[in-house]
């Protein structure tokens, strides 16, 4: 059996499948570090709770009835995402079980679109059916040497002690990568209730501006010549975080196209959902803005 060797790793596999290859790798590494570094995506007391957006899903995912099931463990579920973006992203840089890390980035890629992406339409909006793409051309592309010869390994070589030592250092490293990611947390700060959002002499008339709510919630305050208002930015569809677009003057979800109209008290007016934007109570306080 052949020694294992990065370098040799990447100088076999053609062209396009490196390409695929480093792309895939790192996004897979990013997308745990992303979750590892999110303080609320574990905390079932924040609205980016893995559970919460589960939750979002069961309305419209074709298998709600696992998600259900699911989110019974939605913690132990965050955790098992997260380190399997990790795991799948080392490998794949690594060329460590290559196949096997693409086929497990394919399934991750497959699940994700039944369930986070699955109402996003036109389908090709969402990324997860790009992604699942890219794993099974990368499975593909692998299943085959420089010389064209046909590789039917697929399970890496459980009898070689060199091959498991490689495993169990990409499931090392996954593990390092999470609990190193937990100490970068940045927790959503919490300001005190009737704290100040922003000094009124600031802030005129016509003017918008994002803010953090009591609760750690996204928000939005508004200043008109009728006064003020602010709304939290937690999509009542999904839980996705909408953005304030001047333009058109509406609170736009970026991941299923809802449209909320701040000035009809943050009503939907396009867009799945038909729930409003959640108020957020603020007054003037002195010179000062304050939540109350």
């Amino acid at each position: 059996m052949s020694r294992y060797s990065l370098t040799k790793s990447w100088q076999n596999t053609p062209v396009a499948a490196r390409i695929i290859r480093l792309f895939l790798g790192v996004t897979f590494i990013y997308g745990g570090w992303n979750k590892a570094t999110d303080a609320g995506f574990l905390d079932p007391a924040s609205a980016h709770y893995i559970g919460a957006q589960i939750t979002g899903y069961l309305t419209t995912s074709p298998i709600s009835f696992i998600l259900k099931q699911i989110l019974e463990h939605a913690t132990l579920f965050g955790w098992l995402i997260m380190l399997s973006e990790f795991a799948i992203g080392f490998a794949t840089l690594a060329g460590i079980a290559l196949e096997l890390a693409s086929v497990g980035g394919f399934a991750l890629s497959i699940t994700l679109w039944l369930s986070a992406t699955w109402s996003v339409k036109p389908y090709f909006l969402g990324s997860d059916t790009a992604y699942a793409v890219l794993w099974l051309a990368l499975f593909f592309l692998v299943r085959q040497n420089t010389k064209g010869k046909r590789v039917t390994a697929l399970l890496p070589d459980l009898t070689d002690r060199r091959e498991i030592f490689r495993l169990a250092g990409v499931a090392a490293a996954s593990v390092v990568a999470a609990l190193a990611g937990s100490r970068f947390r940045t927790a959503t700060p919490t300001p005190e209730a009737g704290s100040s959002i922003i000094k009124l002499a600031d802030f005129p008339v016509g003017s918008a501006q994002g803010f953090v709510a009591n609760d750690g919630t996204p928000s939005v305050l508004f200043r008109t010549k009728a006064g003020l208002f602010a709304y939290s930015r937690i999509c009542t569809h999904q839980g996705c975080t909408v953005g304030y677009d001047a333009k058109a003057k509406l609170l736009i979800c970026p991941c299923h196209g809802s449209e909320f109209d701040p000035m009809k008290e943050g009503s939907p007016i396009s867009g799945p959902t038909k729930i409003p934007l959640p108020k957020i109570n603020v007054a003037i306080k002195g010179a000062n803005i304050v939540q109350i």
